[in-house]
């Protein structure tokens, strides 16, 4: 209530109450935090909670990981665990620095409790990324995952040589990669998901890391039917479920203007379709691709339901707006008290 009340508020005032000024803000407050051991371990005592499990062989200290597009350039690595996150996910990056769309491109919608954006994976490109990982003075206290994407300039006949510049300039550094082929802001991406093309790309990544795919929540069952089997046969160590989505039902009547804007939404109005693509993924293969799930996560009870539906993981991005660094510290004892350290009543 403290962090709703006085520190989102605040947050909220930033830049005139543009959200991507009150981001950027919050990045360079987290980034100066980064530099202070001393203050990175008071936090840490007061925020971390232990609930360990392994998924897809990579051992995660608890459940809750940051998702991609918080800290896509990775300038604030070391505050998300002392945060409480159990992983971090950066980018998403690409191969080439991009801009991204022309602002404004992120729009709170708070009656929602939703986000839409069309940031258009700006970021400083993968050297970049490569450069800032490999001068970090110690490893990373959690797992990190990196987001893939396609650069904008790249035509989709190239789409694989250019994921694979990425890959190949941070694999050093990722404890598992997320090719994510599901942003709605990046012309004909989506289509990546098809299986020819999703077929090529994955034969080209999956090797010594593992290899996530994040999927849209606007695919057909069928289609993602189709997408899993790819991913299965090609060895894919798990899916990311879900990203944004272009649809915009269950918004509150006082956020139907900003509605209109283009971009992807995420947040409350994302739940229930996203808990269920990560049941009809689970159901669908057996439990043989583990799942993150991601979309609506806003209290404890959403993270159960999520955990239930079959997600070994859950991330959190507009939840973290919404309710801040307590949101990480409720659904990890959540997750704590599940029986055997397992995820409730979900796959370890």
């Amino acid at each position: 209530m403290m962090f709703e009340r006085v520190v989102r508020a605040g947050l909220f005032r930033v830049g005139g109450g543009d959200p991507e000024a009150a981001h950027e803000w919050t990045l360079a407050r987290l980034t100066a935090l980064s530099r202070r051991p001393a203050a990175l371990a008071v936090v840490r005592a007061v925020c971390s909670v232990r609930a360990p499990r392994t998924v897809f062989g990579v051992d995660f200290p608890n459940p809750v990981g940051l998702a991609a597009g918080m800290d896509k350039d990775g300038v604030a690595l070391p505050a998300w665990p002392a945060l409480g996150f159990g992983f971090v996910e950066v980018g998403t990056v690409t191969a080439r620095p991009q801009p991204g769309n022309p602002r404004p491109r992120l729009f709170r919608l708070p009656a929602s409790t939703a986000v839409i954006n069309r940031m258009g994976f700006n970021n400083a490109g993968a050297e970049a990324l490569a450069a800032r990982l490999a001068a970090l003075p110690r490893p990373l206290s959690v797992p990190l995952g990196i987001s893939l994407g396609k650069s904008k300039v790249t035509p989709l006949d190239q789409a694989v040589a250019d994921y694979l510049a990425s890959y190949r300039a941070l694999r050093a550094y990722g404890d598992y990669f997320a090719v994510n082929v599901s942003s709605p802001n990046t012309p004909g991406l989506r289509s990546l998901q098809d299986r020819a093309h999703l077929d090529a790309l994955l034969g080209e990544l999956v090797g010594e890391r593992p290899i996530l795919v994040k999927i849209a929540p606007d695919l057909t069952d069928a289609a993602i039917a189709d997408l899993l089997e790819v991913c299965l046969d090609r060895g894919a160590a798990g899916i990311i479920a879900t990203n944004t989505t272009l649809g915009r039902d269950g918004l509150a009547p006082a956020d139907r203007a900003v509605a209109a804007e283009a971009g992807g939404l995420s947040g409350r109005p994302l739940a229930g379709r996203a808990r269920d693509v990560v049941a009809f993924v689970h159901r669908e293969t057996g439990g043989r691709l583990p799942v993150i799930g991601v979309g609506g996560l806003l209290d404890a009870g959403d993270a159960r339901r999520m955990f239930d539906a079959g997600a070994s993981l859950v991330q959190l991005y507009t939840g973290f707006v919404y309710r801040g660094p307590a949101l990480v510290r409720a659904i990890a004892r959540t997750a704590a008290t599940a029986p055997d350290g397992a995820a409730p009543d979900g796959p370890a």
